[in-house]
């Protein structure tokens, strides 16, 4: 089956649901080396590097299930308002020289203020304009307008996770919903941001609900999608949840490459738990990575992660 259906994405087929499922009966292994072909395929063996900042942290009065910042849960997550300009500017620069490609500043809470929105827009455009990087950026449930402006300060991706199905999102948060973060992606899209969206794996959902999010993905055009593994957060509703296991992850990343044959899957969050940091994922249909410290974990070092990827025979561009 493996073999029949590489051939049919690679000839332009759209797999069905039905036959993604069906994937998850095959081996890790078998499933990783097709969907590093297709990968090949569609995409070639250019990989692209992005970077975070925690560019205003905790307090956040939603109840992501899953996250530190939450103020719902007592995490002993940090508590700042937007950054200075130049600590912005800083991280930036550094990131680039260091060999990342993306830079995006990620904000806590629901949604910025206007003024927030301005003070970004203001920052970005200097970050355009003198680090040589480009900005993305993840400030939530913005709206139309708001969006714009990102645009015309030089932003070109907006980072917004559905986090999972449509069928589990209300067991991971209440205080927003599914069709309140589809909005937003379309939005961004109408501004003329690309963007960016996965979600979570290992928070208790089926794979059938992965799938799902792959599907809607896929419905959506998205082009970038951070593949993120549960690091369970004392505190969190989801602290005694169970590490994902490396094959599952494996599973999950090859499944996605055959729904988004022509997408950059990017290993993201909760890496840091897998023996090997994410290089057998890299073999299973993974193109791309966020490098560097997550919002509020430690990450690997776009060093290390260079090194970890040239070996696996990618070509990293700036």
């Amino acid at each position: 089956m493996i073999s029949e259906m590489t051939k049919k994405v690679i000839d332009g087929y759209a797999i069905t649901k039905q036959e993604a499922c069906l994937l998850n009966n095959e081996g890790a292994r078998a499933l990783g080396e097709a969907a590093d072909e297709i990968r090949r395929f569609f995409c070639g063996d250019d990989f692209d590097i992005c970077t975070i900042i925690n560019g205003k942290s905790g307090r956040c009065g939603e109840d992501c299930k899953f996250c530190a910042q939450s103020a719902h849960y007592r995490t002993g997550a940090g508590f700042y308002g937007l950054l200075d300009e130049e600590i912005f500017l800083r991280a930036a620069e550094g990131y680039q020289k260091a060999g990342a490609r993306r830079f995006s500043i990620v904000t806590s809470g629901a949604r910025l203020t206007d003024s927030e929105v301005e003070k970004l827009c203001n920052i970005y455009a200097k970050i355009t304009a003198q680090c040589g990087i480009q900005v993305c950026a993840s400030h939530g449930l913005l709206t139309g307008e708001q969006f714009r402006m990102l645009r015309q300060a030089g932003v070109r991706r907006y980072h917004n996770n559905l986090e999972t199905s449509r069928g589990y999102f209300p067991y991971i948060c209440s205080t927003h919903s599914y069709d309140q973060k589809l909005a937003v992606i379309h939005l961004a899209q109408q501004a003329g941001l690309c963007v960016c969206s996965g979600g979570i794996f290992g928070m208790g959902e089926r794979m059938e609900d992965r799938i799902d999010m792959a599907f809607e993905l896929r419905g959506l055009g998205i082009k970038s999608v951070p593949l993120n593994l549960l690091n369970p957060v004392k505190g969190t509703p989801l602290e005694g949840q169970p590490l994902i296991s490396e094959e599952e992850a494996l599973k999950t990343a090859a499944i996605f490459r055959f729904v988004l044959p022509d997408a950059q899957l990017r290993l993201a969050g909760g890496r840091i738990n897998l023996k090997d940091r994410g290089r057998k994922m890299l073999r299973s249909g993974v193109n791309a990575a966020i490098s560097g410290n997550m919002l509020t974990t430690v990450g690997s070092t776009i060093k290390s992660d260079l090194g970890m990827i040239r070996e696996c025979g990618f070509i990293v561009g700036q």
